[in-house]
């Protein structure tokens, strides 16, 4: 399959074009020519120096990944944005990229990963921005103690050896939660105002620790890289479906 029918495919699959008003990521094709023929696709969280050497190493036509080269744009292509983008070109290798569309996605996404780890059921569209989502809440099978809610996200997750955090403000018994992976405690007022008992997301803010207590929520931050592994691995397995080789490039770093 060429570049431009892969890129094609997953904005489609992805609704890309949907966020373009909302996402400063330049999300789609950030790096490559029109036209290649892709053969192996590597998949990574992050855009970075070491994904890109490894994703080279692995002799891929195209890397994909959730954090990308743009946000808003390029004043200059020199430093550490050059040393990112000169392997890139240099190897031909092709870059896409997912952001937010990976977040909200309702299947694909990582909210959605993570919903899946936890079992929930009845699940909604939660984490408004502008006129989309990116995030997931719904209702626990059963129902978590604090302590099992953070144990199995501990457990499962590729936290790099840190463990996840807890603002333990919130009721004995743990049925409806709300997710927004990555940085995502500001959407903490719209988890009480839609009666969640809880808030997973990945990294907090000072004022999240008040915010939780004076609500009565608990909120479980639980990694950004860890919270966003979910969405580039369910692209692996959809691209390997089109009949690609793909691999997965795992670089945690326990933030």
């Amino acid at each position: 399959m060429n570049l431009s029918s892969v890129v094609d495919r997953l904005d489609e699959e992805l609704r890309t074009a949907d966020y373009a008003d909302v996402d400063a990521s330049a999300n789609g094709l950030q790096v490559g020519p029109e036209e290649a023929d892709i053969d192996r696709v590597a998949f990574a969280v992050d855009g970075v120096r070491e994904t890109v050497d490894r994703a080279v190493e692995a002799d891929a036509d195209l890397l994909v990944v959730h954090h990308g080269l743009s946000w808003g744009g390029f004043d200059r292509v020199t430093g550490r944005t050059y040393d990112r983008i000169a392997p890139l070109i240099e190897n031909d290798l092709a870059l896409y990229v997912s952001h937010l569309p990976l977040d909200g996605h309702p299947e694909l996404g990582n909210a959605a990963g993570v919903a899946d780890l936890l079992g929930l059921e009845n699940r909604a569209p939660f984490g408004e921005l502008g006129s989309e989502h990116i995030g997931q809440r719904g209702t626990a099978a059963g129902s978590y103690t604090p302590d099992e809610l953070q144990e199995r996200l501990e457990t499962n997750l590729d936290t790099g050896g840190q463990p996840v955090q807890h603002l333990a403000f919130g009721p004995d018994k743990i049925e409806d939660v709300a997710i927004v992976t990555g940085s995502g405690v500001d959407w903490l007022d719209e988890a009480v105002d839609a009666g969640a008992d809880a808030l997973v997301t990945g990294e907090g803010k000072g004022k999240a620790y008040h915010e939780a207590r004076e609500a009565g929520i608990h909120v479980f931050l639980a990694g950004h890289y860890a919270t966003e592994t979910f969405g580039v691995r369910s692209l692996r397995d959809l691209v390997e479906e089109w009949g690609h080789e793909t691999t997965f490039l795992d670089v945690p770093t326990g933030l």
